[in-house]
């Protein structure tokens, strides 16, 4: 997909993503009201009272459990699932975080990436150029299965108009639209059980609604939400039940964001409603859970596209309930969390990665509130 607007605003440079494993504890903890002494009954043979852990708080007393071995806790373990992440044209998005934490989980990593994009980005990978951000948690590198070309803008090849066909963008690249992306995956390896949708295109995304073309305003639902449908109307028959898929979308879908126009607002807000729906259908018809990340505001090459990200930044960070800076691995982490079998029971949701921006109903840094 055209980058002028991937992902709205909502792409940083990718830093290496923490897995939920690392932050495994390495002791669980028991509270019991029992006394100190009768810790070492049959009934608890593996609590030890140790103080000052075993100290007694309003009668409350904490316990250690000791004596097992091995990593505790939550681990997301993707392990034997292939990820389809569509949206990946360089190593500072979204989608490459994306990437690189289910690759952390475990997860067999398959991209599409945008034709025009495509020969730059497969040099890039081939020449090592991303090998520092291709790091996992654990020293080795990401390792990206296969790259397919994509414009998610086409369904088939009878949709592709000819002046994209004899584009030179597109010379040497075939089997790129929809249908023929997930033919070939097919082909290739049978199933996927994640997908991702990391992709969005508003040509005038810099000019207000109102000032906005019929062509415009449909080229950005097209790029932005209609192509999350097509992607999980046509991969569906390849996925495998207990699957998941998410997207991306921004908080300019239910707030007025100044400057984030050309319709790209209204295919966030779009984007968002079908992925209830879409929630519904492909859990009815394929026990897949369908969710979408919204992100805060955050910068890379794409987003510099609107022309205002370094100040929605600034905004975010000034306003925020978490004031630090927001980074790539965070969406990255929640990703991985949403398409594990952590999130069993979560569908249909729109999970807020922002530093809890979305939740302020005013500027803190507005002068009426400074004075």
């Amino acid at each position: 997909m055209a980058a002028s607007a991937a992902a709205g605003v909502q792409m940083v440079a990718a830093r290496p993503c923490i897995s939920a494993s690392q932050g495994i504890l390495a002791a669980r903890v028991a509270v019991s009201r029992t006394d100190c002494m009768h810790s070492t009954t049959a009934t608890f043979p593996k609590i030890s009272c140790s103080w000052p852990l075993g100290s007694k708080r309003n009668g409350v007393l904490v316990k250690a459990i000791s004596g097992e071995s091995g990593p505790q806790g939550l681990p997301i373990d993707l392990r034997g699932k292939r990820a389809f992440i569509a949206g990946v044209a360089d190593d500072n998005g979204y989608g490459w975080a994306i990437a690189k934490a289910l690759a952390a989980a475990g997860a067999e990593i398959l991209v599409g990436t945008w034709v025009p994009a495509l020969n730059i980005f497969e040099t890039s990978l081939r020449r090592g150029k991303f090998d520092e951000s291709r790091k996992l948690p654990d020293g080795s590198l990401m390792d990206i299965v296969k790259v397919y070309p994509l414009d998610a803008v086409y369904d088939s090849p009878d949709d592709v108009p000819e002046d994209v066909k004899s584009n030179k963008r597109y010379a040497g690249s075939s089997n790129w639209t929809v249908k023929e992306v997930v033919e070939s995956v097919k082909n290739d390896f049978g199933s996927i059980d994640i997908l991702v949708h990391s992709l969005a295109n508003g040509p005038e995304v810099t000019k207000p609604l109102l000032e906005t073309s019929r062509r415009g305003y449909l080229t950005a639902i097209s790029a932005s939400s209609y192509s999350y449908v097509s992607l999980l109307q046509h991969f569906l028959p390849i996925m495998n039940p207990g699957g998941a898929s998410i997207s991306l979308t921004y908080i300019a879908s239910e707030r007025a964001i100044p400057g984030y126009g050309g319709g790209m607002s209204s295919a966030k807000a779009a984007l968002e409603s079908d992925t209830r729906v879409l929630a519904f259908e492909a859990g009815r018809k394929g026990k897949i859970r369908v969710n979408t990340i919204s992100a805060g505001p955050l910068g890379s090459r794409a987003a510099k596209a609107i022309g205002f990200i370094e100040k929605m930044i600034e905004y975010s960070y000034v306003n925020a309930p978490l004031q630090k800076e927001q980074l790539a691995d965070e969406v990255g982490n929640t990703a991985a969390f949403l398409v594990s079998s952590l999130a069993s029971a979560i569908t249909g949701s729109i999970v807020y990665v922002d530093n809890g921006l979305n939740t302020m109903g005013i500027a803190i840094d507005s002068p009426t509130i400074t004075s």
